[in-house]
């Protein structure tokens, strides 16, 4: 590890100079007169308030009898050190500054039983706010700003690419379909092997056990579309992008979008896919399907792996939209302009889309097995569209693909017949009853609604929201013994 990169955690170098100081019996002051280096620049050093230049490292090895590699070393130098550098690290996140509290500074005379029971408070405060952070209001809001950031970039990363291309090449996969092989040579890579389970806690799709080097997946492919291959690479995205507990809602689910964006982008290495698209487009026969096809995909990673290279590889500007057998929107993006619908807080998630939309009229044909292709007229213009349907759990439902009117010529479906006009977000088109009809019906008719129950249910509150601590570490635990 590069010194640059070991010096990014000043606290634990610090208390590990202080630890070994301690322990050959010198003062600060004899130190001082070793290394030549005045002691309140040493003070500051061991508190890990200034970064030492490596020659005087290495003099202050000298001094105390151990090697540079020993103060190198990440780990606290003691069970006393860890917390005292836990508590550090707590005081300086913004949620305790924000209190205007003062800095406590852990003192000789202060014992590990009253520094345990700071600690332990700062946990809780910061499970807490953990909690409080995960509210379905909150997580909308997160969610929204995610996507206009991502229109910002045309839905592309290019540093993730960077990072896919290299774990791909390591491993010799250039094209064609990903083999499980290959993704588990690439899990070794990163120091972690795959193994199959069925007792994973209900509230996560896999999970990583980053001490014994674990990725805990299903035995079979679980429904809705999330191949064994992508639960993999998206674990070993995280190890790959570094990524730690989130922050925030935000950052979980900018960290969820970077590990599926890196999964997306080894199953379709850029290189492959961009010349296989360059190639449909050339022959004006661009369709999801064949993408799909092509690398062993499912639609919808398909469909969005698209969405990645579409403008920033193939000059097009385009709209994904997915959405349930209800008409709901559960996922979205788009930089061509098509009206999606947006509650108050500009969010799409749950909202209705048109029922002239596509991605509501594909429902509707009695054969499904093939796309569904469609223009459709809206008040920003008409766009091209194609949509194919699916069973998942617990409903049906579709993604759409599609594209501004000047674009459909290099597509596949473009011939089709099918033409339907939408005025939303006007409340004439799709939630305003016809003339005469709320007149006649009004009091008159009784429904019982289907109730979505999730709506009630809170998430579980844990580090990872959706995710129960307590289910997390039992499962780990158990398996660790198994292991043992």
């Amino acid at each position: 590890m590069a010194y640059r990169e070991v010096m990014a955690d000043l606290t634990t170098l610090g208390r590990r100079i202080r630890h070994f100081r301690a322990e050959a019996g010198l003062t600060l002051d004899q130190v001082s007169d070793a290394t030549g280096t005045a002691s309140s620049h040493l003070s500051l050093i061991e508190n890990g308030r200034r970064e030492p230049r490596l020659s005087l490292l290495e003099a202050i090895a000298e001094a105390l009898g151990v090697s540079a590699a020993a103060l190198l070393d990440p780990s606290p130098p003691s069970a006393r050190a860890a917390l005292e550098i836990e508590l550090e690290r707590a005081q300086a996140a913004p949620a305790y500054r924000e209190l205007g509290l003062p800095h406590l500074r852990p003192t000789r005379a202060m014992t590990d039983e009253t520094l345990r029971a700071v600690v332990g408070l700062h946990r809780e405060l910061d499970r807490r706010a953990r909690r409080a952070i995960a509210t379905p209001e909150q997580a909308r809001q997160a969610n929204t700003r995610l996507r206009h950031d991502m229109r910002e970039v045309n839905n592309y990363l290019p540093e993730v690419e960077v990072l896919a291309q290299e774990a791909t090449t390591r491993v010799g996969h250039h094209a064609g379909a990903l083999t499980h092989r290959t993704v588990a040579q690439m899990a070794d890579q990163v120091g972690l092997s795959i193994v199959h389970t069925d007792d994973l806690p209900h509230s996560a799709r896999c999970v990583v056990d980053m001490d014994r080097g674990r990725i805990y997946i299903p035995p079979a492919s679980i429904p809705g579309g999330h191949g064994l291959r992508s639960l993999a690479l998206q674990a070993i995205a995280h190890q790959v992008l570094e990524h730690r507990p989130p922050e925030d809602y935000g950052d979980f689910l900018r960290q969820r979008l970077e590990a599926a964006y890196f999964a997306a982008a080894c199953l379709m290495p850029r290189a492959a896919s961009v010349a296989f698209l360059v190639e449909a487009k050339r022959e004006h026969n661009i369709a999801i399907e064949d993408l799909r096809d092509a690398f062993g995909v499912t639609h919808e990673a398909a469909a969005l792996r698209f969405t990645n290279l579409a403008t920033e590889h193939l000059g097009l500007t385009l709209h994904y939209v997915r959405v349930s057998g209800d008409g709901t929107v559960t996922g979205a993006y788009e930089n061509d302009g098509l009206p999606l619908p947006l509650d108050a807080t500009g969010s799409t998630e749950g909202e209705v889309v048109c029922r002239f939309w596509s991605a509501r009229r594909a429902f509707a044909r009695r054969t499904r097995t093939t796309e569904h292709y469609q223009y459709t007229d809206t008040p920003a213009g008409t766009f091209f569209e194609s949509t194919q349907t699916g069973t998942g759990n617990p409903d049906d439902f579709s993604i759409t693909l599609g594209v501004p009117y000047r674009e459909s010529r290099w597509f596949r479906g473009r011939e089709t017949p099918w033409r339907e006009t939408s005025a939303c977000p006007d409340a004439a088109c799709c939630r305003r009853p016809e003339d005469g009809l709320a007149e006649r019906w009004e009091g008159k008719g009784w429904a019982s609604p289907r109730v979505r129950s999730h709506l009630f249910a809170p998430l579980p509150h844990g580090t990872y929201p959706g995710v129960d601590d307590r289910e997390l570490y039992e499962f780990l635990e158990s398996h660790a013994g198994l292991d043992a």
